[in-house]
C-alpha cells in the first residue's frame, strides 16, 4: 500500500494506532495554571523613547501600551530595569530601584497600573543568581574577610580551588574560562559563574535567601507586578549541586505565593529535558529552548525532523512531574539569533515559524520586533537593536546604530500596518485566531498516524473537541492526499495561510487548521 493510501486508511480508522494526548492519561491529567495566553518580551532601552535622548524608557513604553492592545498580547516581560553598570542590566546594583535612564519608581508603578487597566500583566526580570560587583553587598564583602556581608558570596582559598580553576568549565550559558576570581591583596577568590563583574550569591546563607524573598515580596505587594522571569535558574548553585537548585526554587515559589497565590513564575533553564524536568516542582513555567531549535531545524531542512514527536514526548514527561506545568514556548529571545536570521532571512520560513509557534500548545513568547521580521545575529547588542517604529516616529530609539536592520532591510511598523499581507498582520491574525479558539489556546498535543515529506501536522485536543493542524514546511506545494476524508470529517475551517476552503493543494509554507463538527 503506498504512503498516501496508508495515511488515508489510518485517518479513516481513527487514532487506534497512535499515541493519545497526555491529558487523556489518567496519571497525568493537566489542570493548567493561570498563565498569560501570549507574552511579549521587551528590552526597554530599545523600545520607545519619551525624552529625545534616544534611549527607551518607561514613560515611552507607557505611551505605547495600546500597541500591545492592538497586537492582543496579555503580558509584558521586561528585561531588567534595575540600576546597573551595563547596558543590558543583568548585573544589578539595587534590586528596589529603577535605572535612571529608564525613569523612576513612580514611572514603573504607573506602567503597572496602566497595563492592568488594559488587561496586560507585567512580568519582572529578576536576576538573583548573582549581583553586580558594584552592589553594596559585594562592596562590603570585599572590604574585609570579617565583614558581615562576606558570607553573602561564595569564597575559597586558592589552594582549595586550584584544580577547579584549571578545569576552566564552560557551558551554553557562559563562555567564561574560570568561575573563580581574585581580589587584590586577599588570599581568597570569589565565585562568579558568568564573569568577575557578576559575583554569585551564597544561597547556603539563610540571610541571603531572606533578602531575595523580601525583594520578591516588595515587587509583588508594593509595586503590584504579576510575576517574575527568573534568570539563570539552574545556576543558583554550581552544576554539581542541582538538587539544591530544585529545593531553592520550591522554597522561593512557596514564599512568593504567600504574597500572591497566583504569582506567575517562568524560569530560564537552558539544558536538556532530563535536567530541566526536576525544576518543574518549583518553577511551573519553563522556557522551551528545544522546541525553538526543532522549529528552526525543520524549516531549514524542509521536513518535520522530529519536532512534533519530541515535543509530545517532552510534554508527557513534564506532566508526569507537574500536571500544572506551563510550557513557555519561544522562537528566539534576547540571547538567541532572531528567528528571521536563524531561518536564513527567508520571510516565508519566518512566517511559518510564527504559524508553528502559535498553533502548538504552550504559552508563546514573542521577542520584540519578531512580529516585524527584524533580523539579528551575534553579538548580543545586535540582537537587541531598536524597534522599527519608522524614521519619522518621535519616540523611536537610537541607543545603538542598526547593523542588521538598516533602512530598507525590514519594513518598519507603519508600512507593515498598511499592508494586510505583512509579517505584522500575520502575527496579529494568528494571535486572534489562537485566543478565539479554546482548543488552540488550551488543547493538548496528540500525534497523527503517518507523516508526509514536508509536512508538520498534529492534533490539538480539548474537552471533546479535536483540531487537525497541517503545515507545509517545504518550498514545494503538495496535494492533501486525504482531501475527501478531511472535507467529510473535518469541515470546520478554522484558519489557513495560502489555501482556501475546499482546496486540496497546500502551497509551499502554507497552513490549515481544520476541526470536526461539534
Amino acid at each position: 500500500m503506498n504512503r498516501f493510501l496508508l495515511l488515508l486508511s489510518a485517518l479513516f480508522t481513527g487514532w487506534a494506532g497512535c499515541q493519545q494526548p497526555a491529558s487523556e492519561n489518567p496519571s497525568a491529567t493537566a489542570s493548567f495554571s493561570p498563565a498569560p495566553a501570549v507574552v511579549y518580551e521587551v528590552f526597554v532601552q530599545a523600545f520607545a523613547d519619551s525624552d529625545g535622548d534616544g534611549i527607551g524608557d518607561l514613560p515611552g513604553l507607557i505611551a505605547q501600551l495600546d500597541y500591545f492592545v492592538a497586537l492582543d498580547v496579555d503580558a509584558l516581560w521586561l528585561m531588567p530595569i534595575h540600576p546597573s553598570p551595563s547596558y543590558h542590566k543583568y548585573d544589578v546594583v539595587d534590586y528596589k530601584g529603577i535605572h535612571p535612564d529608564y525613569g523612576t519608581m513612580e514611572d514603573y508603578e504607573r506602567l503597572v497600573e496602566e497595563a492592568h487597566v488594559r488587561g496586560i500583566d507585567i512580568i519582572l526580570d529578576l536576576v538573583v543568581n548573582h549581583t553586580s560587583d558594584e552592589h553594596h553587598w559585594f562592596q562590603e564583602a570585599v572590604s574585609s574577610p570579617t565583614n558581615p556581608y562576606r558570607n553573602y558570596y561564595v569564597w575559597a582559598k586558592i589552594d582549595s580551588i586550584r584544580e577547579e580553576i584549571e578545569k576552566k568549565e564552560t557551558s551554553e550559558d557562559s563562555d567564561n574560562l574560570t568561575q573563580w576570581h581574585p581580589v587584590e591583596g586577599q588570599d581568597e577568590h570569589y565565585y562568579g559563574f558568568f564573569w568577575g563583574g557578576m559575583p554569585d550569591l551564597n544561597f547556603d546563607n539563610p540571610k541571603v535567601r531572606e533578602e531575595i524573598y523580601e525583594i520578591g515580596r516588595f515587587w509583588l505587594e508594593e509595586v503590584g507586578v504579576d510575576g517574575f522571569r527568573l534568570d539563570a535558574a539552574r545556576h543558583i548553585y554550581p552544576s554539581d549541586q542541582q538538587a539544591k537548585n530544585h529545593q531553592f526554587w520550591e522554597e522561593f515559589r512557596a514564599e512568593m505565593q504567600k504574597s500572591k497565590p497566583d504569582v506567575y513564575l517562568v524560569g530560564e533553564v537552558y539544558e536538556s529535558p532530563e535536567i530541566v524536568t526536576p525544576y518543574l516542582q518549583g518553577l511551573p513555567a519553563l522556557f522551551n529552548f528545544g522546541l525553538a531549535k526543532a522549529i528552526i531545524h525543520s524549516l531549514n531542512h524542509g521536513h518535520d525532523s522530529g519536532l512534533v514527536q519530541t515535543h509530545h514526548d517532552i510534554r508527557t514527561a513534564y506532566q508526569a512531574v507537574n500536571p500544572d506545568f506551563v510550557d513557555a514556548t519561544i522562537l528566539s529571545n534576547h540571547d538567541q539569533r532572531r528567528i528571521m536570521t536563524a531561518v536564513e532571512n527567508d520571510p516565508q520560513k519566518a512566517r511559518m515559524a510564527a504559524s508553528l509557534l502559535l498553533t502548538l500548545p504552550g504559552t508563546p513568547y514573542i521577542y520584540y520586533g519578531e512580529e516585524l521580521g527584524m533580523r539579528g545575529d551575534w553579538p548580543h547588542e545586535v540582537i537587541r537593536e531598536p524597534f522599527l517604529w519608522g524614521e519619522d516616529a518621535p519616540h523611536k530609539t537610537h541607543w545603538r546604530e542598526h547593523r542588521d536592520n538598516p533602512p530598507g532591510a525590514v519594513d518598519p511598523l507603519p508600512v507593515q500596518m498598511a499592508d494586510s499581507s505583512s509579517m505584522y498582520h500575520h502575527y496579529r491574525e494568528l494571535i486572534e485566531v489562537r485566543k478565539g479558539n479554546e482548543t488552540l489556546l488550551k488543547g493538548e498535543l496528540a500525534l497523527t498516524p503517518v507523516k508526509l515529506d514536508g509536512m508538520v501536522d498534529f492534533f490539538r485536543v480539548h474537552e471533546g473537541d479535536t483540531l487537525l493542524v497541517i503545515h507545509n514546511v517545504s518550498d514545494s506545494a503538495f496535494q492533501l492526499p486525504y482531501h475527501r476524508y478531511l472535507r467529510a470529517n473535518y469541515p470546520r475551517f478554522i484558519w489557513s495561510d495560502g489555501i482556501s476552503k475546499g482546496d486540496s493543494i497546500l502551497p509551499a509554507y502554507g497552513s490549515v487548521v481544520l476541526g470536526k463538527e461539534l
